[in-house]
């Protein structure tokens, strides 16, 4: 079988998903590494059966919702290429906006922390961009410490470390800027939640308390890691930007900004250390 037709038989099996082609076309290039435009060049290059038997596996994931991220292993996220596993949230490219804010907010040697860095995507980037400033992520889960230190190292990034932290239990310093993309989800919310988002670990999608429960937390305490004027920046849900606003209005933060990400949702609330 060539290209071509492995093609029109694979968007025919992922017609129900949204991009069939794009799926399909992201796997090839994931079995055969070649770039996709090299995929539409060569469309009658012949396929191995070693290929095709492993394309048939990984389609086959994909057509259970399993997103395409897990699949291949990868995800590119502020156009840089971030190594994932199951055990970390997916980047997605809303959360970029939150790098952009960070970044216009600092300084030379700026010290900068991360809470909950997942796969190292947003401390990675602040500090592929920010070489004169030091970067440190902080993740409960083990496998996410693992994965952020092995793509600092694909990455050639060295201004960054990661270590364990539930929050702030192992974080003894204070920072310039705290930063968070926290579980904000209310677990009412979760069987109305999309298959594929379901792939991914609860803990860094669910929050109590409406999904405040982690953002209360990390508003309250950040305070006591922050340097006078130091800034906390945190995404939360669509629907949540006015109670993150009156939860730092609460814990006296000044200079309280809210943002959008690229499709107009509310996404990013940040604030100043008023002390």
């Amino acid at each position: 079988m060539n290209i071509k037709s492995w093609l029109k038989y694979a968007v025919s099996l992922l017609s129900h998903l949204n991009t069939p082609l794009l799926d399909a076309e992201v796997l090839l290039s994931y079995v055969l590494r070649k770039p996709r435009a090299w995929i539409m060049v060569f469309n009658d290059f012949l396929l191995s059966n070693t290929q095709l038997n492993l394309l048939y596996k990984l389609i086959h994931r994909r057509v259970k919702h399993e997103p395409i991220a897990y699949i291949t292993k990868e995800k590119e996220f502020w156009s840089l290429s971030f190594q994932i596993s199951k055990g970390v949230l997916i980047p997605r490219p809303d959360t970029e906006i939150l790098v952009e804010k960070i970044l216009e907010r600092m300084s030379t040697n700026d010290y900068i922390l991360d809470l909950g860095c997942g796969c190292g995507n947003i401390a990675l980037s602040v500090a592929y961009e920010r070489l004169d400033c030091f970067v440190f992520g902080i993740d409960c889960l083990q496998e996410a410490i693992v994965l952020s230190k092995k793509n600092s190292v694909i990455l050639n990034i060295n201004n960054a470390k990661f270590f364990y932290s539930n929050w702030f239990s192992e974080v003894q310093q204070k920072f310039n800027i705290i930063i968070s993309n926290p579980p904000y989800i209310s677990s009412k919310s979760i069987f109305y939640l999309d298959k594929e988002i379901l792939f991914e670990p609860k803990i860094s999608l669910i929050s109590p308390d409406n999904g405040l429960s982690d953002i209360k937390l990390i508003i309250k305490y950040s305070k006591n890691y922050l340097f006078s004027r130091g800034w906390l920046l945190i995404e939360h849900g669509w629907n949540q930007k006015n109670q993150v606003i009156e939860l730092f209005k609460k814990y006296n933060f000044s200079d309280i900004t809210s943002y959008q990400d690229y499709h107009g949702q509310d996404r990013i609330v940040c604030g100043r250390n008023h002390f």
